[in-house]
């Protein structure tokens, strides 16, 4: 320190010679307060921090507008503000920092030395910014800062390794608020990348070996690899060494040890790990006093490791000590600060804890006060908002307590929040799956016990389908918006133009959230917003109410069956009345083994004998849901042979429960009953029954058929399919257009269907169980993928026959999202749809083709997209006649009005 020391002194009896008025005295000022901040960061002095940063001022009054070095002056002040902000957590000091840097980047354009230098610094007060107030914009900035400087700081350059190691951590960041992996990979090997820059002796080494280590604990808390854990370990001791006492820090790198040993107790339950985490956050807690912005971090690590180590010895002293350190850091954080949620959390589930060790009602209350107030929140909920959301509710629901329904009703508000952000591409699909899992379903069964019947159907449908509702959104018809005045007018005009653009927009973009897209974003919320404000349009794009819901049954009643763990039901929505409640007698893991018996028996068929199997789980299905429903069907005054919705949630979503019966003779089945639709969510029911064609308009047909696909077996059924289609259906429609063999390509289709709103597609149908939303349709030059049919812009497309195998196949992680080829087709404008369960033998799909369309014809001699249910179901009934497999008899499916 001597040498530092030495310069400090020499720099102020330099300035004492440079009085006021002399033309070096900016840079004496500035280079005195550059030394003092080195000091500080040895040293930990504040005087010196507080000092550096009058000098700096002093220097900026001697630089105005236009001077060579305003610039530097302006980020050497923004930087000693951030340091201090670091320090006492003053918002003041990093606003401050934040307009210096924004105004010493306009002084330094595109060319400019230093240009890099201030991306970088607005960049890394934009993160600390984000960290305090969670507003997601900022740290998109943050990101968007950090790239363009790692640009101009190519391999060679001094500063390579900063810019790496900033842009890596900003992108960490945002892993944990939206937990994209790309994110979180991406950080770790610009991490590895920096590390290597700074070898040994580097001044920043022990930074990069922190920095590293944090990123890999992160990616072992997702996916556990013990090996990323051991990894983080060693590298947080390294870091450790090189960071002494007194060095600014080393509490982080103490922190972040004891965190990683935390973690390696938690799985190998080694108490000497637990121990010396809490020594090592002990001691950062004594190096981050009252004032410091990471203090509340110390006091929450301390505490969640001593609420462990009471789960494993059961000492009480240890759970009051966790109880008051998190308490202390909740008083730390503000509504709007990031880890408010966290600590709400933790300090619930500690409280929790108590009271079942003493059972003081005191405890509980707490608990559940303190979760209550995630309802109020401010700022847009986070992935961390969301994942406490669920905490509260399991929690409550557990207990049955009375803040359950609240719960869940916050966690979905939340996760609707998260699928806007991350609907722009289908690689944010794990993210939504692993953010949905079973929160729809588990919040219904909560409401149908607490008999808020009209509550279930709003909470079952506001957290199902949730990739397909929010792209739906961009489609939504603003008929009445249009002609609600001018303002309403310019409204609607600008939303149709961003939803437009969005749409285009999916899975085209090369980098996750692209700056484009959350421009793209953040303007269409914008004019949501702005619509909301109109008079008759504050729900406008809200979770839509039960009233609004209702209007889905106005044809025939729709039957929500849904399975969670805490038990089955079924609701029967009808069209003038409140919801009625079937219990079902079979538990949620019964429904499970049940589906993957059937997803087993579904590889066999036609390879082998399965009639027995099957039928036997056709009678399950019909003794256990589908005959109580049938039953009280008949209560509530439904005929027999009129039309019936199935709305499956969970695994009821992969069973054929149109084909549910006794299957003995005398005895009943439920397709000689009722005709059975599905539909994925009522609300796409409602909005398919609102797009009705005008009487008397044209009708315009397209069969496609596709017999010799790119790289697939050819199907010899197709051309005579698409020939009987094409005789029956000429004479009746407006015009016919038939695109087969080479004219069947993936362009031609939707130039086709861009002319055509009535479809017969004849090709094989390629499921994709990994990546769903590359589930295809084959045609001559390629696939016709889901992912491309989303961003299709048809206008009122009418009717679909998909003739093809495994249409309506989805993903069996999370049949809950229905993301097959059937609802693509119905989420982009189809109003009625006809597909397939599992594979179609050729000869049935022609059989029941020619039986279909005789019935699809109304009295008046036109295609009616309505009579699809009741066309297909006559036109299966004649299989029933013949020696054809019972599998094949009930494959096909109607979905839609």
């Amino acid at each position: 320190m001597s040498d530092l020391d030495e310069a400090i002194e020499l720099h102020r009896d330099a300035l004492l010679l440079h009085s006021p008025g002399h033309s070096d005295r900016s840079s004496s000022l500035n280079n005195l307060a550059i030394s003092l901040h080195d000091r500080f960061e040895q040293c930990g002095i504040m005087s010196d921090l507080d000092e550096a940063i009058e000098l700096h001022r002093a220097a900026l009054l001697l630089c105005p507008p236009g001077h060579l070095n305003r610039s530097s002056s302006l980020n050497d002040l923004a930087l000693s503000l951030q340091e201090r902000f670091h320090q006492r957590g003053i918002m003041s000091d990093l606003d401050e920092a934040i307009e210096l840097n924004r105004d010493a980047l306009l002084l330094c354009p595109p060319g400019h030395s230093d240009r890099s230098l201030s991306l970088n610094n607005l960049g890394l007060s934009l993160r600390d910014r984000f960290l305090q107030r969670g507003i997601m914009s900022d740290l998109d900035e943050a990101i968007e800062m950090h790239r363009d400087a790692l640009l101009l700081r190519p391999p060679g350059h001094s500063n390579r390794s900063s810019s790496l190691s900033n842009l890596a951590n900003s992108l960490r960041d945002r892993f944990l608020q939206r937990g994209i992996m790309s994110d979180l990979d991406e950080a770790i090997e610009l991490h590895r990348d920096a590390l290597l820059l700074r070898s040994p002796g580097h001044s920043d080494r022990s930074s990069s070996l922190n920095n590293l280590a944090i990123s890999l604990r992160d990616r072992f808390q997702q996916h556990p690899n013990m090996s990323d854990l051991d990894e983080a370990i060693e590298l947080h001791r390294d870091a450790l060494l090189l960071r002494s006492p007194g060095h600014s820090d080393r509490p982080s790198s103490l922190d972040n040890l004891a965190n990683g040993l935390r973690d390696r107790f938690l799985q190998r339950g080694i108490m000497s790990d637990i121990d010396e985490a809490i020594e090592l956050h002990r001691d950062a807690l004594l190096l981050h006093p009252p004032g410091h912005s990471d203090r509340s971090s110390s006091l929450s690590n301390l505490a969640a490791s001593l609420h462990n180590r009471f789960q494993q010895r059961g000492i009480m002293s240890d759970l009051d000590e966790s109880i008051e350190l998190h308490r202390d850091a909740l008083l730390l954080r503000p509504l709007t600060h990031s880890g408010r949620s966290s600590s709400l959390d933790y300090l619930a589930l500690s409280l929790r804890d108590r009271f079942r060790q003493r059972g003081v009602q005191s405890d509980l209350h707490e608990a559940f006060s303190l979760y209550s107030q995630l309802s109020h929140l401010s700022h847009a909920a986070s992935r961390t908002d969301l994942l406490v959301a669920k905490s509260w509710a399991a929690f409550a629901d557990t207990l049955d307590h009375a803040s359950a329904l609240l719960a869940y009703q916050t966690a979905l508000k939340f996760l609707d929040q998260q699928v806007a952000l991350l609907s722009s591409s289908s690689h944010h699909f794990d993210v939504i799956r692993e953010a949905v899992s079973s929160l729809a379903t588990d919040a219904f069964s909560c409401s149908v016990r607490h008999r808020a019947l009209t509550t279930a159907v709003e909470l079952v449908e506001q957290g199902r389908a949730v990739f397909w509702t929010q792209l739906a959104r961009f489609n939504t018809p603003l008929d009445e918006l249009s002609v609600s005045g001018d303002t309403a007018t310019a409204l609607a005009e600008e939303f149709r133009r961003l939803s437009f653009r969005l749409r285009n927009a999916f899975d085209q973009s090369t980098e996750d959230q692209s700056p484009q897209i959350r421009q793209l974003t953040m303007q269409w919320d914008d004019v949501v917003s702005r619509i909301r404000m109109l008079p008759e349009f504050s729900r406008f794009l809200l979770p839509p109410l039960f009233s609004d819901l209702q209007k889905a049954a106005e044809d025939g009643p729709v039957v929500i069956v849904n399975a969670s763990q805490y038990c089955c039901d079924a609701l029967i929505v009808l069209s003038d009345q409140d919801p009625v409640h079937v219990p079902i007698d079979i538990t949620q893991t019964e429904v499970s083994d049940l589906s993957s018996e059937f997803q087993s028996l579904i590889k066999e068929f036609g390879s082998s004998d399965t009639q027995l199997e099957l039928v036997s789980i056709l009678r399950k299905l019909w003794h256990h849901i589908v005959g109580p429903v049938v039953q009280a069907l008949k209560v509530s005054n439904v005929r027999p042979g009129s039309r019936i919705w199935w709305c499956p949630t969970a695994e009821f979503a992969l069973l054929p429960l149109h084909a549910a019966g006794a299957y003995e003779k005398k005895r009943d089945s439920l397709s000689h009953i009722y005709i059975s639709s599905y539909t994925p969510t009522l609300a796409t029911l409602v909005r398919a029954r609102r797009q009705v064609s005008r009487d008397g308009s044209p009708q315009h047909f397209v069969a496609i058929g596709q017999g010799n696909p790119d790289g697939g077996r050819p199907l010899e059924c197709v051309a005579p399919e698409v020939a009987f289609v094409a005789k029956r259906l000429a004479p009746v429609v407006s015009s016919f257009m038939r695109l087969e063999d080479s004219d069947a390509t993936v362009k031609g289709a939707f130039d086709a269907l861009n002319r055509n709103q009535w479809l017969h597609l004849a090709c094989h149908g390629m499921p994709n169980r990994r990546r769903p939303f590359e589930s295809s349709f084959a045609m001559r030059d390629g696939p016709l993928m889901i992912k491309d049919i989303i961003r299709s812009n048809w206008q009122q497309p009418q009717f679909a026959f998909l003739s093809a195998c495994h249409t309506t196949v989805g993903d069996e992680k999370s049949p809950d999202e229905s993301i097959h080829l059937a609802a693509a087709m119905q989420f982009s404008g189809f109003r009625s749809v006809i597909g397939s369960m599992w594979s179609v033998d050729d000869e049935v799909a022609q059989e029941v083709v020619s039986g279909f369309y005789d019935h699809l014809i109304d009295d008046s001699g036109r295609l009616d997209c309505t009579r699809a249910a009741m066309a297909l179901h006559k036109a299966v009934k004649k299989l029933w006649r013949s020696d054809i497999p019972l599998e094949q008899r009930i494959v096909f499916v109607h979905i839609g009005v």
